[in-house]
């Protein structure tokens, strides 16, 4: 190795190295891949490919070239990367299920909403649309800056002109290094209308904007259920989320029969991986209400579904597919973009709406600037034509009989070099035609031009009017293009019961110490005669209907929700209640009960935590259950206990007993809850709620004794509680 080379090393730590390096990577991907510019709403990527084609001249009236010689020429001049990668953002562009507004057209297999890809670049041809014309428009009039490209043999622009709103309209969705975004695609007259009013009320903010722009809409259709006040507030803050349903009907056959019929599905769910979805839930039955499904798409989706029984609601059929599948998706809103300075932040609407209008008014800035020194030109070149066009013959003498005609030109006529020059690159024929009338008309219509250029550039409000114009040209373009996704208020809570295909009855549900599980019909009259397995005793009894659900509740603070229905029945043990929960090995059953709407419980852990909770808080729709409970490390949950009465009784494991009045304990949906009763030493042995009139029980071998004097252990929540009876609380 060189000396010269050896001598500039450098040791520096491996740490720092790393993170400057990955710094440098994390800030390119940020800014030159992933995230769009608020501007024009594209990543680098799109933007060199609408680039590559307006070079190409494959503009809307234009040929169709292949998709093959697009891709070669974005990668060798503009963007250095894989060929897979700038194709499928290129069909992406010219899908119409993908694109609600397309900036490329293609020609051949593009792909489908089904999911199948498109055919491979050499078979497919594409060209650019009218709106991707709007996007390029004036890039030629030095409306934006370039710079060079990756090799700097070329030059690209950095941002395009942009006289569609394209990052709304269209969307964008990307993840860079530590951060991410998510533009749903929206209505463009809508956007246009929202700018125009933003024009003329400045001061207008984002929720007056949301009059005009209703939400987002898709280029699948689709019905957006969402609360007005939290679409409000995502656009406000730039981040929410949106509800988007499947839209659907219902076809009436014959003798009371009816089938749904779907006829648009969500943005980005593929058709086909939808109906495989919905028929693998229904082959594991776990869509009890719905009988078949069937796929009758043509040109349009046309998904049909046929219920279980006739009795069933169709709305209620449909809030079980809602849950279960695809036909109800959440799509985010995160409007992290690059603003005008490349810098990535989040933006309101207003902002983006804003930072659009900006853009457009700099480039009417620039614009017209440009056309204000090429009409300046112009001028020149024909007051030289008017100074030269009563003596032509003596602009043909010196032509022919000087060495330098130029100066001699200018000395003759007094013209300047540039009129000089144009004089002699004219052709003769040219010369001898000049028409005194023209030139003086061309020259006088310019000169009113240039006149209500300069007046333009020096009038802010009148530049604003002028853009307003436009951008009211653009929403009359699409004002016939009607919004595709519906609005709809956040949906009401349906309940969703197999009580049609149930047949209700009374059982009882028989939970064993061990955890084995399993249901009889009617009541049990005499517990002591159950049978079970070696070892192993009763642990609870739950009489309910079969159309019931129960809660279970375990040591790890978790609820889940058993369908009475689901519970095995028969003469047999049963089977484990893990096959019905997810329980982990370490976990245990605490209670078995019955969740019941408007019912309360106590729970708490064995350190003396606890909180109330609604039953409605302790149902979840899966196996694997809903945290509750917060625990602490080496903590359980020990208790769940149903709220009855006005005061709690917590006994520790120390014979201490505390009794205090119930409203001290908050009700929650889910925590770590508050401290019931201290302990120095050991943990909550003992947890019920009572009617403080009534007293508490104890228990001591066969006696039984009741204490309605409970005053020397009343007290305030958290305290330790003093020394209690012996024997056991009932």
């Amino acid at each position: 190795m060189p000396d010269r080379v050896t001598e500039r090393i450098e040791e520096t730590p491996f740490g720092e190295a790393l993170s400057e390096r990955y710094l440098a990577y994390a800030l390119s991907t940020i800014t030159a891949r992933s995230l769009p510019d608020v501007r024009d709403g594209l990543k680098p990527v799109h933007r060199r490919l609408l680039y590559a084609m307006h070079e190409l001249r494959l503009d809307p009236t234009a040929g169709f070239k292949k998709c093959a010689r697009v891709v070669g020429d974005v990668i060798g001049k503009f963007h250095p990367h894989g060929d897979v990668a700038v194709y499928d953002a290129l069909v992406r562009l010219a899908q119409d299920f993908a694109a609600r507004y397309p900036l490329v057209e293609g020609q051949g297999n593009f792909g489908n909403i089904d999911g199948d890809n498109a055919a491979a670049m050499r078979y497919t041809e594409a060209r650019l649309t009218a709106i991707a014309e709007l996007l390029l428009r004036g890039i030629e009039e030095d409306a934006v800056d370039f710079r060079p490209t990756y090799d700097g043999e070329d030059r690209e622009p950095i941002v395009l002109p942009a006289a569609f709103p394209n990052l709304l309209a269209n969307g964008a969705s990307g993840i860079a290094v530590g951060m991410a975004s998510a533009i749903p695609p929206h209505n463009a007259a809508e956007i246009c209308a929202a700018a125009i009013h933003l024009i003329q009320h400045p001061k207008a903010s984002s929720e007056d904007l949301l009059a005009f722009v209703k939400g987002p809409d898709f280029p699948t259709g689709g019905v957006l259920a969402e609360d007005p006040v939290a679409i409000a507030a995502a656009y406000e803050t730039g981040r929410g989320s949106f509800r988007l349903r499947a839209a659907w009907s219902v076809e009436r056959g014959r003798h009371g029969t009816w089938q749904i019929v779907v006829t648009e599905i969500p943005y980005q769910v593929p058709k086909a991986r939808l109906v495989e979805q919905i028929a693998a839930l229904l082959a594991e039955r776990k869509l009890p209400l719905l009988a078949d499904v069937r796929d009758e798409s043509a040109e349009t989706v046309r998904l049909v579904l046929e219920p279980r029984a006739r009795t069933i609601e169709p709305e209620m059929l449909m809030e079980t597919l809602f849950r279960a599948t695809a036909l109800e998706s959440r799509l985010s809103l995160n409007m992290n973009v690059l603003d005008g300075g490349r810098t990535p932040r989040v933006m309101s609407l207003k902002e983006v709406i804003r930072a659009w209008l900006d853009h457009r008014h700099e480039v009417l800035v620039r614009r017209s600037r440009h056309r204000l020194a090429a009409i300046e030109r112009r001028l020149e070149i024909l007051a030289g034509y008017l100074a030269i066009f009563l003596d032509l013959d003596a602009v043909i003498r010196i032509i022919r009989e000087e060495d330098h005609p130029t100066p001699r030109l200018m000395e003759r006529f007094s013209l300047t070099e540039v009129q000089a020059e144009a004089i002699l690159n004219m052709r003769l024929r040219s010369l001898r035609r000049l028409e005194e009338m023209q030139i003086r008309e061309e020259h006088a219509k310019l000169t009113r031009e240039k006149r209500e250029i300069t007046t333009l550039l020096k009038d802010e409000s009148r530049r604003w009017t002028r853009l307003a114009a436009e951008i009211e040209e653009v929403r009359a373009r699409f004002a016939t293009s009607p919004r595709r996704t519906a609005i709809s208020s956040a949906p009401a809570e349906i309940a969703v019961t197999t009580e049609a295909l149930v047949e209700r009855e009374a059982i009882t549900v028989i939970l064993s110490e061990k955890g084995w599980i399993r249901a009889v019909k009617g009541s049990v009259a005499e517990p002591g005669e159950l049978r079970f397995k070696e070892g192993d005793r009763l642990k609870r009894l739950v009489p309910c209907e079969t159309t019931d659900r129960l809660c279970l509740f375990a040591t790890n603070g978790r609820a889940y929700t058993l369908k009475a229905a689901d519970v095995p029945r028969g003469r047999g043990d049963g089977q484990p209640v893990r096959l019905l929960a997810e329980l982990g090995n370490a976990d245990d059953v605490v209670a078995l009960f019955l969740a019941r709407e408007g019912t309360r419980f106590l729970l708490a852990s064995r350190s003396g935590r606890g909180f109330i909770a609604r039953a409605e808080d302790l149902l979840a729709e899966k196996r694997t259950g809903r945290q509750v409970l917060n625990l602490r490390p080496n903590d359980e949950a020990g208790f769940a206990a149903p709220v009855e009465g006005d005061h709690v009784a917590a006994l520790g494991t120390n014979r201490r007993l505390l009794v205090f009045p119930l409203e001290e304990v908050p009700e929650l949906a889910r925590g770590s809850g508050v401290i019931l009763q201290r302990y120095r030493d050991g943990e909550l042995a003992t947890l019920k709620t009572f009617p403080l009139s009534e007293g508490l029980t104890w228990r001591t071998g066969t006696r039984h004794r009741t204490d309605t004097d409970l005053s020397p252990w009343l007290g305030s929540r958290g305290q330790t509680g003093h020394a209690a009876r012996p024997g056991t609380l009932e």
